[in-house]
């Protein structure tokens, strides 16, 4: 379960302990992780890396994660790359905002990696 080897992941998150944690967790189910700390740097990046997954936080300066995951959905080259959303705005509204977006999935802050992991398994299944 949350094998990920082979593939790659973004991790954009403007909070830099979340985000190395969720880096540290994802490149222990085997991706080879991408860090961004924006908005922009995250769709740049996305763009050039065509990740399988992007974990994507919310309340992002510049460029908010709905924003990124609208304009991936909207990028042809990353019809088939994952989002799943990571905020906390809260579960009902998370619930409403995500698919919107076009999120797979989404976690609420505080999360734990369990759920994390199972999250990432459940968003790549869908896709492949």
């Amino acid at each position: 379960m949350g094998n990920l080897t082979g593939k790659t992941v973004l991790c954009a998150d403007d909070d830099l302990e979340i985000l190395a944690m969720v880096a540290r967790h994802v490149k222990t189910l085997g991706a080879e992780v991408v860090e961004a700390s924006d908005g922009e740097e995250a769709l740049r990046l996305a763009r050039r890396e065509k990740p399988s997954l992007i974990i994507l936080d919310v309340m992002m300066p510049g460029m908010s994660g709905w924003e990124v995951c609208r304009a991936i959905r909207e990028d042809v080259t990353l019809k088939d790359t994952s989002v799943l959303m990571l905020t906390g705005i809260g579960e009902r509204l998370n619930e409403m905002t995500s698919p919107l977006y076009g999120a797979d999935a989404f976690v609420d802050k505080p999360f734990d990696l369990d759920n994390l992991t199972e999250k990432i398994a459940e968003v790549l299944e869908k896709r492949e």
